[in-house]
Order: C-alpha cells, then structure tokens, then sequence
C-alpha cells in the first residue's frame, strides 16, 4: 500500500489543472492509462469559451449556455464557471499557453464563434488548441517534485469502507491501480482522489473520441456507489471526416463559425430550414438535421463547404484540419468534404457539487466525467475546456479546506489468484457488439421498442463480461470492456427514464418537452455490495 496526499485519475486539462495547484500541498500522483498526452483535451480542435472582448459580457455568455442546456442547467453554476473564465485565462497564459493574436494590426486575443454563441467569445491556438493547453500543463507537472505521473497505469476499482466493512458513512479511501507494464495491481491510498478521467465517446460505434474514452470514471464511481445523472444527454458533433481510414476526425466547429455551409449532395443548403442560425445552431439541432437529410436522401453523409474562403485563411487558421483532409484526398480550399455525425460529448456523469464533491465522501469528479450541472441537456460549443479549468480550481480550494489529519485505514491487497489467459477474440467481439448496439438504438433518434431491445442485450452482455472478468487475467482491454458494459447501460436506463424530447435526447415517442414532469436530472444510484 502506497499513501499519498492526492490521487488524480487522468492525465487531461481537468487533472493537471487540479494536480498543479494541489501540488502546492501535497503529494500528488497522476495515474493515466496510457501515455500522458492521450485524452479527449489533445482532440480538442475549437478552443476555450471565455468572455474576453467589450462586445461581449458575462450575461451574453451565460444566457447563450442556459438556452443551449434547454432547461436543465443549474444557472447558479453557470454564472460561476462564466465569472471565473478570465482569471483561469489568465493563468493558462502564465504557464505558456500562446492564444492566437488578432491579424489586423491590433493588439487583442482572436476570438472565434462557435454554434450557439452570440458573440466571438473563442480563444483559440489554430485548430489545436486542447492539445497547445495540455502540452502546457504537462510541462510544469513534469518538472514538478511533488507530481509522479504513472504511465500505462489503470484504475481497476475505488476502495471503499463500506467494502472494507468501516462504519458510519460510505468514504472513498483510495483506488486499486492495475501496472499494465508488470501485471501487478497497487492500492493506492489518500483521503482525496479525483475522477478526471474524461468521457465514454467508445460506447459508440462512431466517435471523435480516442480509444482511452471508455467512460472508466462514470463505471468505477457507479460501481462504488455515488450518484450518476442525466447520462441520456450524449453530443453528436454534426461534423466529422467521412472516410473509411480517417477514424471519425472531427471537423471542429470553429469552421461552420468561420462561414462554412452544409449542402446535400446536389450543392443544396439545407441548414436554414432547420434554424434561424443556421449552420450555427446548437450542436443537437445541426446533428438531428443531418440525420434526417441523410434518411431523407438516402445518402452517406453530406457536404461541409469552405470553397469560398481563401486557401492562405484556411491553411493559416486550420493547418490541422486542411492537413488531415488533404491526407484523405480531400482539399478543404477547392472542394466540399464529405461529413456525418459521431458521437463527441458526455454532457451527463457523475454528479457532483459546484466544487467536484460527489456525493460519495472523499471522492471528486471534475472534466467531462462530471455533471456539474453546466450543461444541462446540450453543451454550448466550448465550454468543456472552460468547465474543466474553473472547476478544477474549484475542486482545489474545496479540497484543501479539509482538515488534514489523516484516517489510519489498511487496504487490503488486491486478490493475486491464478487466472486464466484472456482471449482477445472474446474482447473484440463483445467490444464491437455492445458499440453496434448503442449506435443503432439509442443514438441520436431514439424511440422506446429500441431502448428497451438495447435494454435487454446490453444486460446479457453485461453479466457475460463480469464473468471474464472473474476468469480471465486482469488487463487494459478487459478492463475497459467491463466499465464499457457499465456505461451503456446506465445511458440505456437514463434515456428510459426520460419520456420526453430535450436537448440530446430526442425521442419518436415522446418528441415534445414536457417541462412539468422532467425539468430536473435523471438521478441513478448503485448500491455497493
């Protein structure tokens, strides 16, 4: 058993923030699956929503995050991530994070719009900006004598004392750390151990997210007891690459906010009679009208049009994007690209308090794998970033209130007993199955004979994987299958619970609002054996 101040799952923007200021406290360690630059912050293309200019003003970027949330923000929440967005700007930019400047010969940040802001209010660096912000973080926590960053180092389960048999109340006393280099499982023991370990876009047959996003935080928080919520509300980002190689890339919306167009396949814009925005509608509403130009026309994917800007503004302000496409055969400067709808954003798990305490004690959530309640049923474009650093810093100073006097708990050693070798044919298949699954019946049209069919076999699956996972020898892989499993699930159960059409989760069903009976969060709790 090892002990330390702090234990941090996940290595993105919401981890590092949080491990760089409680470094100034404590020991630190930072346990990350794999290498420390994979999460869903390096994917980030768009950038970071923050009120920076006169034309804007902390009301404009509150009142454009409650309508995007359609109804079920919690506006106190908002207010305070948006309030506190320039001082976490601040400090971003004090430990190296370069924004783009403006082009004009004017001093100013270069701020970007995005689907359902009313202001520029994006401060990016090109289309890489989650990745510039985590190289950052990763620097000075790198250097840092009181961070161990623990490569290829996976959470197997929360250590808790109702599982230990402590009495009164249920407490997070550490994690179980699989060493995937060695085989050998750690107990790892702190009062405070963060869940930043992002969202679960691999439930999804089609995705933006990288392999790591298997929803790990949401099923070890599940597992352990806390409370999860409104994990129906899953984002569809409307654009990403269509090609068979290309492993869904996103085409951040930053482009639609720069002028782009979305056309069927005969050049017709389609996007007007969908919104009064258009192609800057919330990202629910763009992705829905895709779906159903795609079912309608009986085609693939549809058109993201750019020709009409120059080839030096696009290369410039998307070098990543025009890259990537032109790898594929696609050239961003001469020719629409072709684009469909993948799974992107969580906007539901576990629920936590205005400074990441979960309800379960002495365990925090912070980043995508948290509903804090800023969200509501759809996120506004780029306010995850934002979310992520604010709340961080929140989480912090909560933390360090604690008294400091430490619990004497022994954990146990993680149970060493011969198993069996796994096989990876096993994995794969039901990895590819239960993906198949979600992106047939409960993606972004949903209806109630379809939920209660996913119901059903994600619930036979799941009692298949807990079996492999009480045989076979412990790894990533089947590791990430059992908290897979966990997640669709509870997604399942959330959209089942939820008879009604709002933000993502839109069903044939019930496809009104009904604001009288579901104007609050769809709360589900595990009880621990």
């Amino acid at each position: 058993m090892r002990e330390v101040d702090f234990i941090v799952i996940g290595s993105g923007i919401a981890g590092l923030t949080f491990a760089l200021k409680a470094a100034s406290k404590g020991r630190v360690v930072v346990i990350t699956k794999r290498g420390r630059e994979e999460s869903n912050t390096a994917g980030a293309q768009g950038g970071i929503a923050c009120v920076s200019s006169k034309e804007d003003s902390f009301e404009l970027h509150i009142r454009d995050t409650l309508i995007a949330g359609a109804g079920l923000c919690k506006e106190s929440v908002v207010r305070q991530v948006v309030a506190q967005g320039p001082a976490r700007i601040s400090e971003l930019i004090q430990i190296g994070v370069q924004f783009d400047q403006r082009g004009d010969g004017n001093n100013g940040l270069d701020l970007a719009r995005e689907g359902g802001h009313t202001k520029r209010r994006i401060l990016h660096v090109q289309d890489f900006t989650g990745l510039a912000i985590q190289r950052a973080l990763l620097r000075h926590a790198a250097a840092h004598p009181q961070i161990e960053l623990l490569e290829d180092h996976m959470a197997v389960d929360l250590i808790t004392t109702d599982q230990l048999g402590y009495a009164p109340a249920n407490t997070c006393i550490g994690v179980y750390v699989l060493n995937e280099r060695t085989g050998i499982v750690e107990a790892l023991r702190s009062d405070t151990t963060l869940l930043a370990t992002g969202g679960c876009g691999k439930v999804y047959l089609y995705t933006t997210n990288p392999d790591v996003a298997t929803g790990d935080g949401v099923a070890m928080a599940w597992r352990a007891g806390a409370m999860v919520s409104n994990m129906e509300f899953m984002q569809f980002h409307p654009t990403c690459l269509y090609h068979p190689s290309a492993k869904s890339f996103l085409i951040s919306e930053a482009v639609r906010g720069e002028g782009a167009i979305l056309t069927d396949a005969h050049g017709c814009r389609f996007m007007e009679k969908y919104h009064p925005l258009a192609e800057l509608a919330p990202r629910d509403i763009v992705a829905r009208a895709i779906d159903a130009e795609m079912k309608q026309h009986g085609s693939k994917c549809v058109y993201l049009d750019m020709t009409h800007k120059s080839e030096q503004f696009i290369r410039h302000r998307f070098p990543k994007i025009y890259e990537t496409c032109l790898k594929y055969g696609f050239d961003l400067t001469r020719h629409p690209i072709p684009v469909v709808p993948a799974a992107h954003y969580q906007c539901g798990g576990v629920k936590t308090g205005l400074n990441g305490e979960t309800t379960l004690q002495g365990l925090y959530a912070v980043g995508e794998v948290a509903c804090t309640g800023l969200h509501g049923a759809n996120r506004l474009a780029s306010n995850s970033l934002l979310e992520a650093v604010v709340m961080a810093h929140l989480c912090f100073e909560k933390t360090t209130e604690r008294c400091q006097s430490r619990q004497k708990f022994d954990l146990p050693d993680w149970r060493s007993e011969v198993r069996m070798v796994k096989e990876m044919v096993i994995i794969y298949h039901n990895w590819d199955e239960i993906r198949r699954i979600m992106w047939d019946y409960v993606g972004i049209v949903r209806n109630d004979p379809r939920l209660r069919q996913a119901d059903t076999r994600i619930g036979t699956l799941q009692a298949e994987i807990q079996e492999f996972y009480r045989t076979f020898r412990l790894s990533t892989d089947l590791l990430e299958l059992r908290n897979l499993v966990a997640v669709a699930s509870i997604i399942v159960k959330c959209a089942m619970k939820r008879k009604e059409s709002r933000g993502l989760h839109y069903t044939l069903d019930f496809p009104e609002k009904n604001d009288s009976n579901y104007l609050n969060d769809t709360d589900m709790k595990r009880n621990p054996p």
